[in-house]
């Protein structure tokens, strides 16, 4: 019988645990927590994506800063306003929304993010930290994804952890994450030759492709662990990348869409700006 991961009772048991302890920030240290949210355009869906992670932040107690531009604003306008929060002693993290509109480099600008207010984990600095194995700010999905595994008792030392998918948004950080927690680790991604026959080998699936309904039962082990990253809008509802419906009965372990991995993202998110207020004044 496969079991369903309700993402949505965790990602509550974190944004609850991350509103307790700012409270004890505020009462021991005198410091609010706040996150700026930066969003470049009129894109619906991003909006959508910025206002739920705002009413998170005002929900957990943190102060909430937003700074909306324009489609045509130009580079030099976007750095202005990442630079201004950089500086601003009462923002704990910076949050630029993606994807951005077109002729604007979105590497170099959240790479104009300080490191220690990067809540994303997406600047190189924090990518090269946690390829060294350094302490720093991950990536909230990979990150959400590792805590639903804790949370359900899944042994990660050892195991056979195959990701799907190696954007530098999940896939890549993902594979990574599971190294450093002592599981063996294969990457593949949609373009993976005879890819059924790499992903029946693993205890552990995590598929962040982008691909609806990628995945099915010929691709998992009896038993395994699916992780569906995936979400997409269809004509028949939200559908994630994997073909869900095969795995009933089939995987032991799977994440449903919605309701598994996206409530994470906000609530690592809310993690994130909490730990980088913890820490203090951020490193350039």
């Amino acid at each position: 019988m496969t079991t369903l991961i309700d993402g949505k009772k965790t990602a509550r048991e974190v944004r609850a645990w991350v509103a307790d302890e700012v409270a004890c920030t505020v009462r021991e240290r005198g410091r609010v927590p706040g996150l700026a949210t930066v969003l470049v355009g009129d894109d619906p869906a991003s909006a959508v994506y910025v206002a739920a992670k705002r009413s998170a932040i005002r929900e957990a107690g943190m102060g909430d800063v937003h700074r909306a531009l324009p489609p045509h604003a130009s580079q030099a306008e976007v750095a202005a306003v990442i630079d201004e929060l950089a500086r601003d002693p009462d923002v704990t993290g910076i949050l630029l929304q993606l994807p951005l509109p077109g002729g604007l480099d979105a590497g170099a600008l959240i790479d104009r993010i300080p490191v220690g207010k990067d809540v994303d984990g997406l600047t190189t600095t924090s990518a090269g930290l946690l390829a060294r194995g350094a302490d720093g700010l991950r990536p909230c999905t990979p990150a959400g994804v590792l805590k639903l595994l804790d949370t359900e008792g899944v042994a990660l030392r050892g195991a056979h952890a195959v990701v799907v998918g190696h954007s530098e948004l999940v896939g890549r950080p993902m594979a990574r994450m599971l190294l450093q927690r002592d599981a063996t680790v294969t990457v593949a991604h949609r373009h993976t030759l005879r890819l059924a026959s790499v992903t029946r080998q693993a205890d552990i699936l995590v598929v962040a492709t982008g691909v609806p309904g990628l995945i099915g039962a010929d691709h998992v082990k009896p038993g395994a662990v699916v992780v569906d990253v995936g979400i997409h809008r269809t004509p028949n509802g939200l559908q994630g990348d994997v073909r869900a419906g095969e795995l009933d009965g089939h995987a032991g372990l799977l994440t449903p869409v919605p309701g598994g991995v996206g409530p994470m993202t906000i609530a690592m998110l809310l993690a994130n700006t909490l730990a980088a207020a913890r820490q203090g004044p951020s490193r350039s």
